[in-house]
Order: structure tokens, then C-alpha cells, then sequence
């Protein structure tokens, strides 16, 4: 994985911002420690950081390449699973490569086909490719990968993470539609959208030509609507033999793989998959200090992890390592997981990614993950409650007036249940309608929700919050060829007899021990300590004796007391899906009041 960076304009002059893109490009050097480099062009400069994966002695970026005495200059951020195929074909074309990287596949690909390349393309990326006076950019289908820009008449800027744009720009306005956003959505956002005025985030499945200070945006991949004509076991045995070819492309490495494992159905099978073609293959689980003594069951977590890892571990002989995080520890990183996502983001679930991928990248590079399963296979509850799933609205924000009770009374008067209602229509309107049954429709509607939405906020935590911590995360469930297939069958075979993710746990029952194949779902794990929710309310407490606070001017002073007081039990609801309650909606608030003074906010109200 890497760190891309770029200006690009056709009326200023660019040699003014030589320093500028030095400095975009140091400030993401935690996304490749390995190698930095930039390009000097009359309408644009390029930045890359590496983090060396395949081809670790050579592929050093910005990489050129000349055709037909024209140069084509890319920086990019990512993997081409499908590197091999693409490559036989190039050399069939005539093309000769001077490296084994990945990076010259695409480049050369865009050479040969044009923006149609990336209708080739298997795995996860970003790139920016300038060529002939104009730029072309592109993220992938799912958006595993980010790709934020800024632009308006006479300029284009982009980068893997907004703190570089915020460099250039050097303001962070956060405006009308900013607070909406975080506050209305958070830290879900819009399609496109991030918080802040004038930075936007080039959606999954779309690319971009720059042209003479023109920018037009299209998009080259969708999920389309179709009959679903294959029977029950056909669709079983298509799951089963394109998950597996999505884990085994994604084994593709110069350096040693890991995963993640948590004793759940998702990250049981990739793991156990993994470690069929790769001996010894190392496994990482997280957990936190006295967690036994603490932990206390509910409805989305019903059990530990411990026995269900070991049950898989011991069957597959993996090198099994257990990461305990101390209370300290993940208060502690609260700030840094902020800085790494940019924004408020998911509190200690997002401070414990990012120490969980410390502790893997203090021995692995690669980690595969379990994430993005249940988005597709029907695993939260919003896929089979009733009250949930006949909601016309996005069933992760349970309550919106509760959400609205904490807020400055200025804040309240913003249109947040109108603003939320378009948001969530808008997404509902690009869904392509066929004849099928009302709940195929219901279980259609939901998958795209969550790809669109869901899953871009799991996986900007995921890239943010690794990449941080100077590791790749590969998810192979987020393939394009097996959602496309997943998002167009019959709800009966996804649910089948009350069972949640029926047909994943079908496919892969002979991989699997019966106990996890029978484990409900369970969210990744959160702390139960109460040493955790003293110390995040001593910080809010603490950042509020700072009368310049962000947190005054969003929200009620005294709600926030409430919180502080009564420990989080004064808001009894998730902020947002499943996990963010009491302890964790504290930190998100404090997480907000360091995003305000770090990043010195800008409100334009």
C-alpha cells in the first residue's frame, strides 16, 4: 500500500508549489515508510510514499513509462490481483516491462485501453496517471482503497488522505452541510462527501479526467439487478469457489501474509483458506486487559472469542497470537486514530484497530480480514429485524431526535431529519428495479444501502487506521465479482430457516468447526472495563473546562454534563450501529473537541 499526492493546474504556475508537495507527501509517509518520491511536470506535480509489498527492489515511484514517444507518468496505491492475466496479455500486445510491480501492469493497461482499463481490473486501488496534458483518476469498485480531491476553476488537488489537501488549502472549513454530515450521518458520510468545504471523495466504481482545468467525473462499475436463475446448491457452490479464488489472489505478496482472526464464521474462513496454501500461516486475535471479569453479554455480542479462535487455530496449525490492549493503550490512541481518519470517526473501535494493527505490523506487512461479510451475506440485524429492515430510513441510526436532544439549540435549527431523509433516497433512487418479490427487493435495497454506506465506513477505518500503523489490510470479501453475484440472490437462500448468513455458513461447512458454524454473529469486540469509561469521562470532562471547545458550539452544555455524570447511561441508544453506546458515544465527543483544536476547525454556519 502506499500514499499518493498530486496538484495539478493549466493556468498557475506550479514551480510556486514545489515545497507544498514535498510537504503533502511527508505528511502521509506512515503509508509507505519505504520509499518517497516526486515528479515535476509544467501542469502537475506528483507525490508517492511506499510501502514496498511486490517488487520490493525496484517500482520506485512516480514510474514512467514512454509509448509511442509519448510519457505517461503514475502514482498509485493498491494491488492488481489479477496482475499475472493482465501482464500475458500486455506482453502478447507487444509491450516489454522493466519491473515485476503491479503498478506498471496498470500503467500500461490505461496505455493500451484507455479508462476502459479499469473494467479489467481485480483488487484494490487508487492511481492518478498523467499523460498527453490531462490527468486520469480512478478508485476501485468497492472503494477499499480512498482517493479524496479538491477542485474548483483553475486547479485540481488530490490525495490518499485529506490531511494533505488540508496542507495546501491550509484551513479546515467545516460548513452547513459539513456539520450535517457529522453530526446528522457521523461518522457514516454521503456518497462522495466528506466533512469538510471543498474536499470531496472520488466515489468506489468512478474515475476522472482533468483536462485544461476541467474535471469530469464518470462511473464504471454498479451493482445491476438481475434475475437470479441458478438453484440452491449451484448458488452455494458459485459462493464457495469465488470466495475462494478472492482469498487466494489476495496471497499475492513478496513479503509474509497474516490474518485476522476473531472466531467469527467470516474471518474463521479466510484464515482457514489462507492457511491451506500458506504453512504456518500467523493469526492475530485482540482483546482487552480483565475483559473476562467485565464482559457482560447482550443482544449483538453474545459470547467472548477465546474458545472459537483456539477451535480454528488448533485445526489449521496457524502461529497463533492473542494482542491484549490495556485500557491506557486505547484511550491513549484515541487522538491518533482521529488523525489517521481525518474526522471523529468510531472511537475505541477505531483507537483498537489501529493498536491491533501496530502490534500485527511489528511482525507482518499483510493482514487479511473478515470485514465486509455480513454487508452482503445478511449478518446485522437490520436484514432481519422487522422494525429495522421496514424502516424507510438507514437502519444504523436508530433515533434521530435522541441524537438531536444533545445538540446546541443553533445547531438543532439545521434541517438534519430532512437532510438525512434525501441522503438516504437518494441512495434508494440509484437502485435498478426488476419484478421479484417484495423481499428480494427489502434484501436488495439493504445490500446496496450497506455497500454504499456501511461498508465505506468500515473500510475508511480500515485503510485509515492500518495504514497508520504502516500496514496493508486486504479484504476478500469485498470482490466485486462475488457481491455482484451475492447482491442478486433470492433472500431465502441468504436466510434460510431463521439462520443468519445461512448460505456463507453453507458453503464452507466442511472447513469449519460445527461451533463457530453454529456461533451467532458477534460485532467486533469492544471493552466491557469500567477503568475505560472513568478515563474517557475524566477527558471529556477535562475538554470541557476549555472554554474555546468545538464541543460549545455544537453541542448542549448541559447533555453533555448528563453524559459525563451518569457515566453514557443518560444516552441509552447506539449512536451508530451497533456498538457506539455510553462509553463509546463519550469518546467520540472527546474525539470531536481534539478534531476541533488539532485541526483549528473553521465553522461557517
Amino acid at each position: 500500500m502506499c500514499g499518493i499526492v498530486g496538484i495539478s493546474s493549466f493556468t498557475k504556475d506550479l514551480q510556486l508549489n514545489t515545497e507544498t508537495i514535498k510537504k503533502m507527501c511527508q505528511v502521509l509517509s506512515h503509508r509507505g515508510p519505504d520509499d518517497a518520491g516526486i515528479e515535476i511536470y509544467e501542469n502537475a506535480l506528483l507525490g508517492h510514499r511506499r510501502l514496498s509489498i511486490i517488487d520490493l527492489h525496484s517500482g520506485h515511484q512516480p514510474l514512467k513509462y514512454t509509448y509511442h514517444d509519448q510519457e505517461y507518468c503514475i502514482v498509485y496505491n493498491g494491488e492488481l490481483y489479477n496482475m499475472k492475466e493482465l501482464k500475458e496479455d500486455l506482453i502478447d500486445k507487444g509491450y516489454q516491462f522493466a519491473t515485476s510491480s503491479d503498478t506498471e501492469v496498470a500503467l500500461v493497461s490505461y496505455i493500451e485501453y484507455g479508462p476502459e482499463c479499469v473494467k479489467r481490473f481485480e483488487g484494490i486501488f487508487s492511481f492518478v496517471i498523467y499523460s498527453d496534458d490531462q490527468l486520469f483518476g480512478c478508485r476501485d469498485q468497492l472503494g477499499v482503497k480512498p482517493l479524496y480531491f479538491s477542485y474548483d476553476e483553475d486547479e485540481l488537488v488530490f490525495a490518499s488522505e485529506i490531511k494533505a489537501i488540508l496542507i495546501y488549502k491550509n484551513k479546515a472549513v467545516v460548513d452547513r452541510t459539513g456539520v450535517l454530515e457529522l453530526l446528522g450521518l457521523g461518522p457514516s458520510l454521503s456518497p462522495g462527501k466528506t466533512v469538510y468545504k471543498g474536499i470531496e471523495s472520488l466515489r468506489p466504481g468512478h474515475y476522472f479526467i482533468y483536462k485544461n482545468n476541467h474535471l469530469m467525473i464518470k462511473r464504471y462499475f454498479k451493482l445491476k439487478s438481475t434475475k437470479h436463475t441458478d438453484d440452491y446448491d449451484t448458488t452455494r457452490q458459485k459462493v464457495r469457489k469465488l470466495l475462494i479464488h478472492s482469498i487466494t489472489q489476495q496471497l499475492l505478496s513478496d513479503v509474509e501474509i497474516s490474518s485476522m482472526l476473531s472466531g467469527g464464521v467470516d474471518s474463521s474462513i479466510i484464515s482457514a483458506i489462507a492457511a491451506s496454501y500458506l504453512p504456518s500461516l500467523a493469526t492475530y486475535s485482540i482483546t482487552y486487559e480483565d475483559q473476562s471479569k467485565y464482559f457482560k453479554a447482550y443482544d449483538y455480542q453474545t459470547s467472548q472469542d477465546d474458545d472459537f479462535i483456539k477451535l480454528v487455530s488448533d485445526r489449521y496449525h496457524t502461529v497463533h497470537f492473542n494482542v491484549i490492549l490495556t485500557q491506557k493503550e486505547l484511550v491513549k490512541h484515541l487522538e491518533t486514530s482521529l488523525i489517521a481518519r481525518d474526522m471523529p470517526g468510531m472511537a475505541d473501535i477505531d483507537s483498537s484497530f489501529f493498536c491491533f494493527s501496530r502490534h500485527i505490523g511489528s511482525n507482518h506487512k499483510v493482514v487479511l480480514s473478515g470485514e465486509c461479510a455480513d454487508e452482503i451475506f445478511g449478518g446485522y440485524p437490520w436484514f432481519y429485524k422487522e422494525e429495522l429492515y421496514n424502516k424507510e430510513n438507514f437502519p444504523w441510526l436508530l433515533d434521530q431526535d435522541k441524537r438531536i436532544e444533545l445538540f446546541h439549540e443553533d445547531i438543532k435549527k439545521l434541517p438534519f431529519k430532512e437532510y438525512i431523509q434525501q441522503a438516504y433516497d437518494n441512495t434508494v433512487g440509484e437502485i435498478d428495479e426488476i419484478n421479484e418479490e417484495e423481499e428480494d427487493k427489502r434484501k436488495r435495497r439493504m445490500i446496496y444501502l450497506c455497500v454504499e454506506w456501511f461498508m465505506q465506513t468500515l473500510l475508511t477505518r480500515s485503510d485509515s487506521q492500518t495504514m497508520q500503523a504502516s500496514i496493508e489490510c486486504r479484504v476478500p470479501f469485498a470482490n466485486a465479482k462475488l457481491i455482484e453475484y451475492v447482491y442478486n440472490v433470492p433472500w431465502n437462500y441468504l436466510y434460510e430457516e431463521g439462520k443468519e448468513k445461512a448460505l456463507l455458513r453453507d458453503a464452507f461447512k466442511n472447513e469449519l468447526p460445527k461451533e463457530i458454524l453454529e456461533r451467532k454473529k458477534n460485532p467486533y469486540p469492544k471493552t466491557h472495563s469500567p477503568v475505560y469509561t472513568e478515563l474517557v469521562c475524566q477527558l471529556l470532562k477535562e475538554s470541557l473546562e476549555d472554554q474555546g471547545s468545538i464541543l460549545y458550539k455544537l453541542f448542549d452544555k448541559e447533555k453533555l454534563n448528563d453524559l459525563i455524570e451518569t457515566k453514557g447511561a443518560s444516552f441509552s441508544y447506539p449512536w451508530f450501529g451497533q456498538l457506539m453506546m455510553g462509553p463509546q458515544l463519550i469518546a467520540y465527543l472527546y474525539q470531536i473537541h481534539l478534531w476541533g483544536k488539532i485541526y483549528h476547525i473553521e465553522l461557517e454556519l
